[in-house]
């Protein structure tokens, strides 16, 4: 479905699409919103009805409907609910309910599905622990379930919202972040405590979650990706929330401190001596009465952790995404899991009310001499990518962008570390790594917060769940292949609301299959609504304009 970005009626058509569409381009004229099975199925498990959908096509439809579609629609959402999840006999089952007797026997003959269910009159019997499993695999029949079985409530746990921060700045939520929340925690009726929101990164997220923290008012497992994301859960919820320092642990590498208020990484969570021993820290999901699960990043779950997911299905679980793309296609594992999506709010609407800065993307392409020529045509598909990104003449360029940004904060991303660490040399910068000891991360970090530093290269570690406020330009000399997700996350390093516009620059060898990946991450941003221009870079001639 196209939405014309100009029409009068735009904001009010936009907010009733998005509770049964998903959008997936928003140009500066059109807006492309995609009917599937997914998105259909969210907004049933929001209570939309077939009727309610087709009445809202048809309200704003410039065209008649075709028949078929109110048809498809009608019956892709008659599938959910068919199959419904609630209390069973006892305390460690679930009994499965389906008013077709066809769906039953399908069930019932899977492969995959049969084996969870044991048969009692018209119903099944599921293990408790089995919830979540049964879940993807209706999904993956096409008949997701209407899970209606209550949820532990967990321990209590108290938490309120600050109205002044610790440096005395007022603090209140905005109208979305509420919004966010409130789908998300809905009033404790069966159906709701569990599902996705997706905002774009510097749009707090963080914020939203300690919201839904504050609304379930239970004792918390904060999940994020690395331990300066830790430490700044930490800061945040210290600064904006009534939470004492002696209430929050830390369960990482480091430190296996459990408090009314955790805070892990995924990384702890999945270690194991070996691969064929069991995960040793899962033990933290099952063993403290948790009332809510924070997935920070759940676009990144990594299988096992789904794993695991898939087996505390009682527990009350938000995740918290820029972007719900996955480049492996288990988008619908994150809706069986961890739940449908509750709020999704576009990247340009917030920039253009100014809760995130507006952003210029910029892609450069360079040439590579004569000898990286060679090089690369020598080389294997996977090879090539290598030898492209490496070109020594994207330092030159480095240097010439950050000249032109002498007043800015600059990041510097990159895939490949030994080019990262003679960018370093170049630049005379502090590198971050996946090896560089969190102290000194987070050192680099604080030192670029305050301007100490004005210019640091970073790896892909920097792609996810870092705050660095005043960053206003990142150049990207190296990426993996042609990853939206990654595109998405690394121009959010940059989007943090601030009172000066933000440059996101991608140094691409021409000619090379780097401008394959580009076009792929490029059509993404655009996709978004950001105007993206390519630009070539000859030593003699180009000058960068700010």
């Amino acid at each position: 479905m196209l939405l014309d970005a100009h029409d009068p009626a735009f904001d009010e058509a936009r907010a009733e699409l998005s509770g049964f569409a998903t959008l997936e381009k928003s140009p500066e004229h059109f807006h492309t919103y995609r009917l599937d099975a997914l998105s259909l199925w969210n907004a049933a498990s929001a209570g939309l009805t077939p009727d309610a959908v087709v009445a809202t096509m048809e309200r704003w439809t410039r065209y008649e409907l075709p028949p078929s579609l109110e048809q498809s629609v009608r019956e892709t959402m008659a599938r959910f609910g068919r199959v419904v999840m609630s209390a069973g006999p006892d305390d460690r089952t679930l009994r499965l309910s389906c008013d077709d007797h066809f769906v039953r026997a399908e069930m019932e003959g899977s492969k995959k599905l049969g084996k969870y269910l044991t048969p009692e009159g018209e119903d099944f019997i599921i293990a408790l622990t089995e919830r979540g499993t049964v879940k993807r695999e209706l999904i993956k029949m096409g008949w997701p379930a209407l899970d209606t079985a209550p949820l532990s409530d967990g321990d209590p746990f108290t938490i309120t919202l600050k109205t002044t921060r610790l440096n005395g700045a007022p603090f209140g939520l905005r109208a979305y972040q509420q919004d966010a929340a409130l789908a998300f925690a809905g009033r404790g009726a069966p159906g709701t405590g569990y599902g996705v929101v997706v905002m774009p990164c510097g749009a707090g997220k963080t914020i939203v979650g300690m919201a839904a923290m504050a609304a379930i008012g239970r004792k918390t497992l904060i999940v994020t990706t690395n331990v300066a994301a830790v430490h700044q859960w930490m800061d945040e919820i210290l600064d904006k929330t009534n939470v004492a320092r002696e209430d929050l642990g830390e369960y990482t590498g480091a430190a296996k401190d459990v408090r009314p208020i955790t805070i892990a990484t995924y990384q702890v969570l999945t270690w194991r001596p070996d691969k064929n021993s069991d995960f040793p820290h899962f033990d933290l999901f099952r063993r403290e009465k948790w009332g809510l699960i924070v997935y920070d990043e759940v676009h990144l779950l990594p299988a096992p952790v789904f794993r695991v997911v898939a087996e505390i299905q009682a527990i009350r679980r938000l995740g918290l995404t820029a972007t719900l793309i996955r480049e492996d296609g288990l988008q619908e594992d994150v809706f069986s899991l961890i739940g449908p999506k509750r709020y999704d709010v576009p990247w340009k609407e917030l920039e253009a009310k100014g809760f995130i800065a507006e952003a210029f993307c910029r892609e450069i392409r360079v040439p590579m001499s004569d000898h990286e020529r060679l090089r690369y045509v020598a080389c294997g598909t996977r090879e090539r990518h290598r030898v492209a990104a490496e070109n020594p003449i994207k330092e030159r360029v480095v240097r010439e962008l950050i000249d032109n940004h002498s007043e800015d904060l600059v990041m510097v991303i990159g895939q490949f570390l030994d080019q990262l660490r003679s960018l370093a040399k170049e630049l005379n910068a502090p590198l971050i790594t996946g090896a560089t000891p969190n102290p000194e991360r987070e050192r680099i970090y604080s030192d670029f917060r305050t301007g100490k530093v004005r210019v640091i290269v970073v790896s892909k570690v920097a792609n996810f769940a870092i705050d660095l406020p005043d960053a206003s330009v990142a150049i990207q000399v190296s990426g993996t292949f042609g990853s939206r997700q990654e595109e998405a996350q690394r121009l959010g390093r940059v989007l943090r609301p601030k009172e000066k516009n933000s440059y996101f620059y991608s140094i691409v060898s021409r000619y090379s299959v780097e401008e394959e990946y580009a076009d792929n991450r490029r059509r993404f941003l655009t996709e978004q609504g950001y105007r993206y221009t390519i630009e070539a870079w000859e030593e003699s001639e180009w000058v960068p304009t700010n």
